[in-house]
């Protein structure tokens, strides 16, 4: 025979495990019919497949328009001649496109005083900014910030790594 405190603890037990004990939630039903033909658009595609084809060329790799960074050499703000083509195609993206704004934003490597370092960010955006309006985008779509040395894009302390933050970025 089992004592009575035994019995008591297996009891508790026996009431905890089973309240314990999960249900599964029902499984969800099939669509119907009726559902699959309103995924569909009036061509008979997938509704999500329209999404797909209207994705912006700023998100396509394919896309010259995915690239959105300038780098520039040392202490510069010429834009040099590999980036040409880049941004002409963000200028005519921009011209093409009345709701396309974008930040032109400046950075440096971290050489310099922080006061030097804010001033070349933003000669850097405005050659950007004037390089794009010269090839027909709408100055007032486009804005320019400094960040300076502030946000690297590569925290090193080596060449390779400054030439990485000496950059314009185009935020869309």
């Amino acid at each position: 025979m089992i004592d009575r405190p035994l019995s008591l603890l297996l009891v508790a037990a026996s009431l905890v495990l089973s309240a314990c004990a999960t249900s599964r939630p029902p499984l969800p039903e099939a669509p119907s019919a009726e559902d699959l033909d309103a995924s569909r658009d009036g061509a008979g595609a997938w509704a999500g497949a329209a999404e797909e084809r209207e994705r912006s060329p700023l998100d396509d790799p394919a896309s010259p328009l995915f690239r959105k960074v300038i780098y520039f050499d040392y202490d510069a703000t010429t834009i040099q001649p590999q980036y040409a083509d880049l941004l002409r195609a963000h200028a005519d993206y921009l011209y093409k496109t009345p709701e396309a704004e974008v930040r032109l934003e400046g950075h440096t490597d971290e050489r310099g005083t922080r006061e030097y370092n804010l001033a070349l960010g933003e000669r850097r955006s405005q050659a950007v900014r004037r390089f794009l309006m010269a090839e027909g985008a709408p100055g007032e779509r486009l804005s320019s910030l400094s960040y300076g040395e502030e946000r690297p894009a590569n925290p090193g302390r080596t060449e390779s790594a400054w030439r990485e933050n000496r950059r314009v970025e185009l935020v869309y």
